[in-house]
């Protein structure tokens, strides 16, 4: 057989030999882009094969976007490009500032020979399954955000639990999967914690908390929190116009609502800082200037990308919680 060979005793598993075989064929351009391979059972008889060792190699191939399958009729090559080793499916809810700087840190931290994917589900469980269920088996490697979506495991484990990463937020149910994290609960509880002398000056805390996109650990870890200091404290789903009260001082996960409530301050004339607080999530360099300043919690965004890139391109299998602080500044 021209195109593949393959070696006794050489010492590499005969499913490398036929990839990189087919590989040396398409450099050389005796495959060319809609070229066909040999079947498997072609290529099972030709070197006495196991099908499983025939397909493992030609699966490869098909998850890093080189060949591609047409049922009843077989493979053929897809892209020319055979230096790409890993082709990575990441799914996001949106992209945001922050989902920006992770993405980005990611690419620059995966490496070279590697293709990566983004999609977006936008917090549609339909949209999420139609994704997955579109890609499953084109990629080496998964990595997605399930946000707080239900059922989302469901769909994960349709996928080659082996290849699965769980990035941003997870679940009981998604356990069995690596993943760096973001600890809603215990970041809040933390992060007031350690402001909890500048919370002194405030009467009531509220905590503004749609509930459709946040995690439910934050409001959790914000209930504690207020009942083992016994802080005055409300849970809203909205700000809309609500009239703000000297020695309020508001949690604000959504930069929309952060808007508002600045806003209904001017128009009260009320100073932050002095008359009322704020603490936002999620650091952008424009919270730095801001009214002087906002004080925000945020994970590190930059290093949750580094380190999922870093556990894929080392193969480790670990759950990682992400960092958090709390950057103090004259909102609060």
């Amino acid at each position: 057989m021209k195109i593949i060979s393959i070696k006794n005793n050489f010492g590499i598993p005969k499913y490398k030999q036929i990839i990189s075989s087919i590989e040396k064929a398409i450099e050389e351009e005796k495959l060319i882009k809609g070229g066909k391979l040999p079947s498997i059972n072609k290529v099972c008889a030709a070197f006495s094969l196991s099908r499983d060792t025939v397909l493992q190699a030609y699966e490869d191939l098909k998850k890093r976007g080189v060949i591609y399958a047409i049922p009843g009729k077989g493979y053929y090559v897809k892209s020319t490009e055979t230096k790409i080793k890993q082709r990575i499916f990441l799914l996001f809810e949106e992209l945001n500032i922050f989902k920006e700087d992770l993405y980005n840190s990611f690419l620059e931290n995966i490496g070279k020979n590697v293709q990566v994917d983004i999609f977006f589900h936008h917090f549609n469980i339909q949209v999420f399954k139609k994704l997955i269920d579109d890609n499953n088996g084109n990629y080496t490697k998964y990595v997605i955000m399930p946000t707080n979506l239900a059922d989302a495991d469901i769909y994960i484990k349709t996928l080659p639990a082996n290849e699965v990463y769980i990035l941003d937020q997870t679940n009981s149910e998604l356990k069995p999967y690596p993943a760096v994290y973001q600890n809603h609960k215990k970041d809040i509880n933390d992060a007031l914690l350690k402001g909890k002398h500048k919370l002194l000056n405030y009467k009531k805390m509220i905590l503004i908390f749609p509930g459709y996109r946040e995690p439910l650990g934050m409001k959790e870890g914000f209930e504690n929190f207020c009942n083992d200091f016994s802080f005055g404290n409300e849970i809203i789903t909205e700000f809309a116009n609500r009239y703000i009260q000297a020695g309020d001082v508001f949690i604000i996960p959504n930069d929309r609502d952060l808007v508002s409530v600045i806003e209904k301050a001017k128009i009260q004339d009320l100073k932050l800082g002095r008359d009322f607080g704020i603490i936002s999530y999620n650091e952008t360099p424009l919270k730095k200037v801001v009214e002087n300043g906002i004080t925000t919690i945020s994970t590190d965004f930059l290093a949750m990308g580094k380190i999922m890139a870093e556990m894929i391109l080392g193969g480790k299998k670990k759950q990682i919680e992400n960092k958090c602080s709390l950057i103090l500044r004259n909102s609060l």
